[in-house]
């Protein structure tokens, strides 16, 4: 007799079988798509940044970039104005990356052509495109924060 958990964990296995895949080819074609005229690396720090001022090592458990190579964006990024540092207000010591209204501007216009991108193919895939794209990023952010809790 199957207890309920292990069920469970074969139901679980099975729907996650081409996740990894899956969520990994639909990010690449969206950062395709968006056109943003960067490194990926550089468009997941900017995004990263979006939601507010960060150091090096709050980049590097963000975005799964390691810190040499965050060091490396975050120049690369504040070469072109996308980016500025500036003293960590909680520590003097420390710097922040900040986002400029120039790397907004760039996320934006790199969003809005992945939404054209997505509503052009969804259009002749999915009868109510706006609602396939909210049911999906609602399960992602289910997923992400199941996981993240789990790590804490």
């Amino acid at each position: 007799m199957q207890t309920a958990s292990t069920g469970d964990e074969q139901g679980i296995e099975q729907a996650a079988r081409g996740l990894l895949s899956g969520i990994g080819r639909l990010s690449r074609l969206l950062f395709r798509t968006g056109d943003f005229g960067l490194p990926r690396s550089s468009a997941t720090a900017l995004d990263a940044l979006e939601e507010g001022p960060r150091r090096v090592s709050e980049l590097t458990s963000h975005t799964g970039l390691t810190q040499p190579r965050v060091t490396t964006v975050l120049k690369e990024l504040e070469t072109r104005g996308l980016v500025e540092r500036r003293s960590c207000a909680r520590d003097g010591r420390a710097t922040e990356a900040h986002i400029t209204p120039l790397g907004r501007e760039l996320l934006e216009q790199g969003r809005r052509r992945m939404a054209a991108a997505l509503l052009q193919g969804l259009h002749t895939h999915a009868e109510n495109p706006e609602h396939t794209v909210a049911v999906a990023r609602e399960a992602v952010s289910t997923l992400l924060t199941s996981l993240e809790s789990e790590a804490s």
